[in-house]
């Protein structure tokens, strides 16, 4: 599906850009990396959250195979219409994540076992961005897996800085990890763990610290691994090549 829709994929980038916040879907790579904790056992319930063109949700049935509940929530309307037409299987809900709990009620669900984001992070107020993990854990049962993913090249960003310590004072367990190059752009995964009762204090907008010469430094690291990465080959390759490079971020 990722393939046919990426011109209309780019057409709502226009049409919404702080809603879709991407240029091009998300790659197999990323998307299988992201929906590895999905359980290859059981009735897992599994709520994918901004499935966009479904880049995610093709990966999420993969592990599914029949099993469990695949409930996807999606807050723009062509891109929800077409992914109840291609993944009937799939149950696709209209609205926004922030609801996601009245929702799952109205499909007979109460709480997720493993949450799937592709939402535009960066592209939240914070308010927004508070809102929404607080409804995710709201949603997920107390063993339940939280995963997300961030841009590599802006990950020093005040948007990005506060995610991670958002999710840091909802999750005893924050994973950022497994950098996957086969993606436009480079990526990272948050996996995260056992969901906090508590509320957090709302926080102050993070304001980025200048570091002399970082920016310039990073962008050029990016681009000698992921130069690297290409002289391994074509994407087959370069899949292999982002499955063996998971680092912890800090």
């Amino acid at each position: 599906m990722t393939t046919a829709y990426r011109p209309g994929f780019l057409r709502e980038f226009l049409r919404a850009p702080l809603t879709v916040a991407a240029i091009a879907p998300s790659s197999a790579s990323l998307a299988a990396a992201v929906t590895s904790p999905i359980p290859m056992e059981g009735s897992p319930t599994v709520l994918e959250l901004g499935p966009g063109t479904g880049s995610f949700t093709v990966a999420i049935q993969r592990r599914l195979a029949g099993r469990g509940h695949h409930l996807a929530i999606e807050i723009n309307e062509r891109f929800a219409d077409a992914l109840a037409t291609e993944f009937p299987q799939v149950t696709v809900a209209t609205g926004d994540a922030r609801e996601l709990k009245a929702i799952m009620r109205a499909n007979g669900r109460h709480e997720a076992d493993v949450i799937i984001s592709g939402l535009p992070w960066a592209a939240f107020t914070p308010d927004r961005q508070d809102s929404l993990l607080d409804a995710v854990v709201d949603g997920l049962t107390t063993s339940g897996v939280f995963t997300t993913f961030a841009y590599t090249s802006t990950q020093w960003t005040p948007p990005a800085r506060r995610l991670r310590q958002s999710l840091s004072d909802r999750f005893e367990e924050v994973l950022p990890c497994r950098t996957v190059w086969a993606n436009l752009p480079p990526a990272f995964i948050y996996f995260c763990r056992r969901p906090r009762s508590h509320r957090p204090a709302r926080r102050e907008p993070v304001t980025a610290i200048p570091t002399p010469g970082f920016d310039d430094h990073y962008a050029a690291g990016v681009f000698r691994r992921f130069r690297t990465a290409s002289r391994l080959g074509a994407v087959p390759n370069m899949r292999r090549y982002s499955r063996l490079n998971c680092e912890g971020l800090s």
